[in-house]
């Protein structure tokens, strides 16, 4: 009986640190994921930034109000803080980050539209 108690006891720990450990690697899986989600977020933003300022500066010129620029510059803030806390940061912070990058491609798009719209001829 004390036998089957400690056979018990040893397999319920060990169930316990198997559910532990692979609780962990999910979440690990997880993070890793947001993470290598925020950068290629990040680095499609950043292409389409780059791709985008010569039409902006074409219909604009070059202005103190660059939104390339602005964007750019936080592109960079961004990548240097997920560098900084991005390992150790909650999930719901990389998500935030990552919500920021969609955010400024939807301006940055909607500017294009734009400056589209005004070169279109007029009927």
């Amino acid at each position: 009986m004390t036998l089957t108690l400690v056979l018990l006891a040893a397999t319920a720990i060990a169930a316990g640190a198997a559910l532990i450990v692979r609780r962990r690697n999910s979440q690990g899986s997880r993070r890793q994921q947001v993470v290598r989600d925020v950068l290629d977020a990040a680095d499609a933003l950043e292409a389409r930034l780059r791709d985008a300022r010569s039409e902006i500066e074409a219909v604009v010129g070059e202005d103190e109000a660059d939104p390339v620029r602005d964007a750019l510059r936080e592109m960079l803030r961004q990548r240097l803080w997920l560098q900084l806390h991005g390992q150790a940061a909650p999930l719901h912070e990389l998500d935030a980050v990552r919500e920021s990058i969609d955010a400024a491609r939807v301006r940055i798009e909607q500017q294009l539209l734009q400056i589209e719209r005004a070169r279109a001829p007029l009927h």
